[in-house]
């Protein structure tokens, strides 16, 4: 198999040989950096700033910040609440869930409050993995599906297919001879009730991201992120991050997306309620109209509820940072910015601006390692799905502050949209497009500084 250098790390030529291309694989020449300058930074350990909790076990993801004042402890578990709760258990209150979703709760996909991951076997049925859906011409909802496949229904309903997850494996060399390998998964859907999807149907899978941080985020000022947008590339550095633009349901508006894993939503009241309907088909004021309904009807979460289920989702903690002042992590935090993965993973400290009555993530200095935009990360990570302003090879860089603890809160390290990379090191090695000279650089490096960046990686 000819394999992009992009995404295997190694460089290839290819000779003609009478009528057929032959690829002669050569190893990458080694990067050496030497010396690198300390990267020194005020507070760094504290990534979510006076909101950063010192847990590191299994609840890690699910704590309260640190400066919460006891009188909101009610709200928050209230919250916490409503999060847990199954939408499919009439017995402390109606059953709402479906008639089609994905899960009946939110824990089912943000197991204690983190990441979820790919089915470890073809024969495992997605628990966390939803498949979003677009016309072939990328426009709009499927014609049968609409945007989402949902593989669960209530009892008297269908669900609308099953899937098998497959992964093919790619072979490649670091420039220190050490091999490695990536896999790409292959989706075949299987049982649709309504028909195959459609020559040229535009599918998307992605795994459940964290919950902490995120009031945080939404507190980072829209000029900040801007400010770092280049779509042009004007620097010539390659980096040409771009904010998507899209609906706001509640003014009708355009604004800047932020959240979801190509920045598809403008707020995290806005992400939150989407998830509701889309996964579990669970309506609010935002989405008053399920899936599988002709209408709409009285929103089955109330807004009290819902206002609860903010709180939680908005103070959610970020865990601090272990073993920054480590040689090996520090030298890792340098060969990180020296190889070009700052330039889109923000590392320098960012400041939340006010937010009303959330003293808690207001003006904070906090290290999501994020800048928050759009970014075309290639072929190989490609999903052919527009999604706003966002093409089929964009993604929003996904924030890197706790993803050290996945391990220890999920029991598993896959990472990527989709769950395809089997650790760090293979998250990093799956980067194209803009990110593909970090990529190759990378690649390049000796044994030790790739180990440096992975014990960085890990430290956050």
């Amino acid at each position: 198999m000819r394999v992009p250098w992009s995404l295997a790390g190694i460089s290839a030529g290819a000779l003609l040989i009478g009528a057929a291309w032959a690829t002669v694989v050569r190893r990458p020449e080694p990067l050496v950096l030497g010396a690198l300058p300390p990267v020194v930074l005020p507070h760094v350990e504290q990534s979510g700033g006076a909101t950063t909790v010192t847990d590191t076990g299994r609840n890690a993801f699910g704590r309260a910040p640190m400066n919460m004042p006891r009188s909101r402890w009610p709200d928050f578990y209230a919250g916490k609440g409503v999060f847990d709760r199954d939408w499919s258990d009439s017995r402390q209150h109606p059953a709402v869930a479906g008639p089609f979703f994905s899960a009946t709760g939110c824990m089912t996909c943000h197991v204690k409050d983190g990441r979820g991951q790919p089915p470890s076997s073809p024969t495992e049925a997605p628990v966390s993995l939803a498949f979003q859906l677009s016309a072939p011409d990328g426009a709009g909802p499927h014609p049968l599906y609409g945007m989402q496949l949902d593989l669960h229904a209530v009892e008297g309903h269908v669900p609308e297919g099953h899937v098998r997850v497959d992964f093919e494996e790619t072979r490649g060399t670091f420039a220190t001879g050490e091999p490695y390998s990536l896999v790409r998964p292959r989706y075949q859907f299987q049982g649709l009730v309504h028909g195959p999807l459609g020559d040229g149907a535009r599918v998307s899978a992605r795994v459940s991201p964290v919950n902490f941080g995120l009031g945080l985020l939404e507190a980072l000022p829209e000029a900040d992120l801007l400010a770092r947008a280049d779509p042009e590339d004007r620097d010539h550095d390659g980096i040409s991050g771009r904010a998507n633009q899209v609906l706001d349901v509640v003014t009708g508006e355009t604004r800047l997306g932020r959240f979801g894993w190509k920045a598809n939503q403008p707020t995290l009241r806005q992400q939150v309620a989407h998830a509701l309907v889309a996964d579990m088909g669970v309506t609010t004021t935002l989405y008053p109209q399920e899936q599988g309904r002709d209408a709409p009807g009285e929103p089955e979460v109330s807004q009290d509820d819902l206002d609860l289920l903010m709180i939680y989702m908005r103070l959610l903690a970020v865990p601090k940072r272990r073993d920054w002042e480590a040689p090996e992590v520090q030298r890792g935090h340098a060969v990180f910015r020296a190889i070009g993965c700052a330039a889109c993973h923000v590392d320098t400290p960012q400041e939340t601006g006010p937010v009303e009555g959330f003293d808690e993530v207001s003006r904070q200095v906090i290290y999501p390692y994020t800048d928050l935009l759009l970014h075309d990360l290639g072929e190989g990570l490609a999903d052919g799905r527009p999604d706003g302003l966002a093409t089929g090879s964009e993604w929003r860089t996904p924030p890197l502050w706790g993803i050290g603890l996945v391990e220890s809160v999920n029991r598993h390290t896959r990472f990527l949209h989709d769950g395809r990379a089997r650790s760090l090191e293979e998250a990093v090695l799956w980067h194209g497009g803009e990110a593909a000279p970090a990529q190759g650089r990378y690649v390049r490096l000796p044994r030790e500084d790739r180990a440096a960046l992975l014990a960085f990686l890990k430290s956050l």
